[in-house]
């Protein structure tokens, strides 16, 4: 599934080819994905024009002229396309064989310049709800998120806050939304190598008995941020079910300190540790004992 750097590289990709323009059409071949689609999808889409393309948390936001929102999410494997003409650029792409076959092309929306974007899935976990601008903070999605890890509400004083006398495991804590939204497996597991933090402590840890961030809580904050950034920059991650925009593979996972790395050496100079696996809330969780403490 993607995380926050997927999802965010497949808003960049689509912000400069949505933004401005107007839906002539949308077709609809199915009644549901994950969910059923919104009553009245069509004509709640058709007629308006985009004026922003956003992202909280793993979700994409499309804000249209009439203060809709339509709300994406990708899924297992789900992808965005973009045609025009013969050109054909895929965002969110997914790996599996059937993957580009047009019998999983369930949503089709033809812009005013006779663009095409095509949303295919072949599990069809995604879905694609709709709200209103007023309405969507309040949203069951998102009402209860934490804040964005990019954003400034993220600091060393908020996490605290958030873990003071929680007793769960820290990976645990990291990846519940309500703390902060669209952190994922993969990037909290980087982020305790960097940040030199065993996963397995109490997310407490982070906390002073007076609520106040502990070191660990400080080191750990920029680097989730710096995880996250580099995972953009480098494209995202290609595990199995993502691409880049292009069609060719995000760059991250060969920047991988511990995720997928079971039983090799750790990479930090001068450790000499070997990286674990173990499972923490039914997900893997990789790291080096030696200098995650």
């Amino acid at each position: 599934m993607p995380e926050l750097p997927e999802v965010e590289i497949v808003r960049r990709g689509l912000e400069p080819v949505l933004t401005g323009t107007r839906i002539e059409r949308v077709e609809q071949r199915r009644a549901d994905l994950r969910f059923p689609f919104p009553d009245g999808f069509v004509q709640r889409l058709e007629g308006r024009t985009i004026a922003a393309v956003s992202r909280r948390a793993k979700y994409l936001l499309i804000t249209l002229s009439d203060e809709t929102v339509l709300i994406v999410h990708l899924g297992m494997s789900g992808r965005l396309s973009v045609a025009n003409g013969a050109d054909l650029h895929t965002f969110g792409d997914t790996v599996y064989d059937t993957g580009s076959s047009a019998k999983h092309d369930h949503v089709i929306l033809t812009l005013g310049s006779g663009t095409r974007v095509i949303y295919n899935d072949p599990r069809r976990f995604g879905f694609m709800l709709l709200t209103t601008t007023r309405e969507r903070d309040t949203h069951p999605l998102f009402a209860g998120l934490g804040v964005e890890p990019l954003g400034n509400g993220l600091d060393a004083a908020y996490l605290a806050g958030k873990a003071h006398g929680r007793r769960a495991d820290l990976k645990a804590f990291l990846l519940d939304q309500r703390n902060i939204a669209g952190l994922g497996n993969i990037y909290v597991s980087e982020a305790l190598h960097r940040a030199e933090i065993s996963p397995r402590r109490l997310a407490g840890s982070l906390a002073r008995a007076d609520g106040s961030p502990t070191a660990r809580a400080e080191r750990l904050v920029p680097q989730i941020r710096a995880v996250l950034t580099a995972a953009i920059e480098a494209g995202g991650s290609s595990l199995r079910d993502y691409r880049h925009t292009d069609g060719s593979s995000g760059g991250f996972q060969k920047e991988f300190a511990v995720y997928g790395r079971a039983n090799e050496a750790c990479s930090r100079p001068g450790c000499g540790g070997i990286i674990q696996r173990l499972v923490q809330s039914q997900r893997a969780t990789f790291y080096c004992a030696s200098c995650q403490r």
